[in-house]
């Protein structure tokens, strides 16, 4: 049958035709937004984990939605030895980790674990502002970009009795987390044991542990009350996380969205450092609230520590070569 109005009918297929694309375009623009999974490796009460939350809720805000990061906390989507490993394969986009965790493939990943090479925030800082071009080059060449780090309070070392001399700790089973405390705990005479940031007050309970080298933080967050009595604030080192990203996925970001992460990361990492000296006196504070007894070393151990440290700075210089060499140049520098 033929049509009376032509004219007409062209006009209503053409509207019909724009409608639909135009809910089309709606659709594929809806679409268009990228969820991230996020894994980290500490529970929510940490302040890294609070400071990622942050940064997360930062990038959705900068882009209006266009980039959702969900944060998957306490090892609860992939375990932290699998972090590094799983964004570099593409498993997932975005992920943090302890740098020094990296040591095994490189060196340069544990200088700020290297005892009293820097001590204090202010001499971490320009380490960090030392090496992280290095560290940034090395984790380019696997695909990997490096946004932001984050150092956790100087590390001590907890116990179930007091520790005033080396001797003290020989013997003990103590909890290592890097290469550089795995090192500390041999040199001191100890037994380095690997034990995950969740499993540390069940190690300590079942006889796994005496002893461990960590933050004030992590021992608040662990309420390591209930399982020991003793923290020697000896600041041996100041450690970092770092956020890293999958090149690719960050790659598939239009420009705006990328741009967008580059200034959630870097406010994150002043917000960091900030919160980071601001958790090491409340989690002190914390430790001998709940009656842990908080000590500073005694002349002989810090002599004794002092010695270790020497002892590793030099083998950590064998170790990481012209790579490292580069690092402690700018770092004196800084320091001069």
């Amino acid at each position: 049958m033929m049509t009376r109005y032509p004219l007409l009918t062209g006009l209503l297929t053409a509207a019909t035709l724009g409608v639909g694309a135009s809910i089309l375009m709606m659709a594929t623009s809806a679409s268009a937004a990228t969820e991230w999974d996020m894994p980290t490796p500490y529970g929510d009460r940490t302040f890294h984990t609070v400071n990622i939350r942050e940064f997360a809720d930062n990038v959705a805000e900068r882009t209006d939605g266009e980039l959702s990061i969900t944060v998957h906390s306490n090892g609860s989507l992939i375990a932290h030895p699998e972090i590094k490993n799983s964004v570099r394969r593409g498993i997932v986009p975005i992920g943090e980790l302890i740098m020094s965790r990296l040591a095994n493939e490189n060196p340069i990943f544990e200088v700020d674990s290297v005892p009293y090479l820097a001590t204090n925030y202010e001499d971490a800082q320009a380490l960090w502002e030392a090496s992280r071009e290095v560290i940034a080059e090395e984790l380019a060449e696997q695909q990997l970009r490096l946004l932001f780090a984050v150092p956790w309070p100087p590390q001590g070392i907890y116990t179930q009795k007091p520790v005033e001399t080396i001797d003290d700790l020989r013997n003990l089973n103590m909890r290592a987390y890097n290469t550089a405390s795995e090192r500390l705990a041999q040199l001191a005479g100890a037994v380095p044991t690997q034990v995950e940031v969740p499993d540390i007050p069940t190690a300590f309970s079942t006889g796994r542990v005496d002893a461990m080298v960590t933050s004030p933080a992590t021992g608040a967050d662990t309420q390591a009350w209930d399982y020991l009595s003793h923290f020697n604030h000896a600041q041996l080192w100041i450690p970092k996380n770092m956020v890293i990203v999958s090149e690719r996925a960050f790659s598939q970001l239009d420009e705006a969205t990328q741009q967008a992460v580059l200034d959630a990361a870097q406010e994150a990492e002043k917000r960091g450092w900030e919160m980071s000296r601001q958790e090491t006196e409340e989690a002190l504070q914390t430790l001998r609230d709940n009656g842990i007894e908080v000590s500073e070393p005694t002349p002989e151990l810090a002599g004794a520590l002092q010695e270790i440290g020497d002892t590793m700075t030099e083998e950590w210089g064998q170790n990481a070569g012209e790579q490292g060499m580069r690092i402690l140049e700018a770092y004196r520098q800084t320091r001069q």
